[in-house]
């Protein structure tokens, strides 16, 4: 299964975007989509998992999009909070976050969660446009990887 993963679009979504995007079974989203337009346009490509960011508001995608949102997928727990200080490591073996529009991938020493922020396609803060991509197969984690967009 391929997981693409997403945050801080703020309420724009580039073509380049939008053609990695293609192929993916599940798209998570780690908050500040800011647009019911992309809401609607990335539903539409995939599965998609979402939390709000502290641009979103509450009733903006409808009542099973929260500031914590957690699901079990290929026989692994995963959840997705904007802020990386919420996540709670005990509780999953997958961790996305978002807010900083820096990305990073990295496994906690201490709980072996996998941990990723995927920056920002829209508003990079370091390095340039970038997005994230999990590889799960047979509940492991083949791949965990930062793709970096042109920008």
């Amino acid at each position: 299964m391929r997981y693409d993963i997403v945050s801080d679009t703020h309420g724009f979504l580039s073509r380049e975007l939008l053609r990695e995007l293609e192929g993916a079974d599940v798209i998570v989203h780690a908050g500040d989509m800011c647009s019911t337009s992309d809401y609607q346009t990335l539903a539409g490509m995939a599965e998609l998992k979402m939390c709000l960011g502290n641009n979103d508001y509450a009733d903006q995608y409808g009542p099973f999009v929260r500031k914590d949102c957690r699901f079990y997928a290929d026989r692994l727990r995963w959840q997705v909070c904007h802020y990386r200080e919420r996540l709670d490591l005990e509780v999953c073996e997958i961790a996305i976050c978002g807010h900083t529009h820096r990305p990073f991938t990295e496994t906690d020493r201490r709980t072996g969660t996998l941990i990723m922020n995927p920056g920002s396609p829209t508003y990079p803060r370091a390095l340039g446009p970038s997005m994230g991509r999990i590889i799960v197969e047979d509940a492991r984690i083949v791949s965990a990887e930062i793709v970096m967009l042109e920008g």
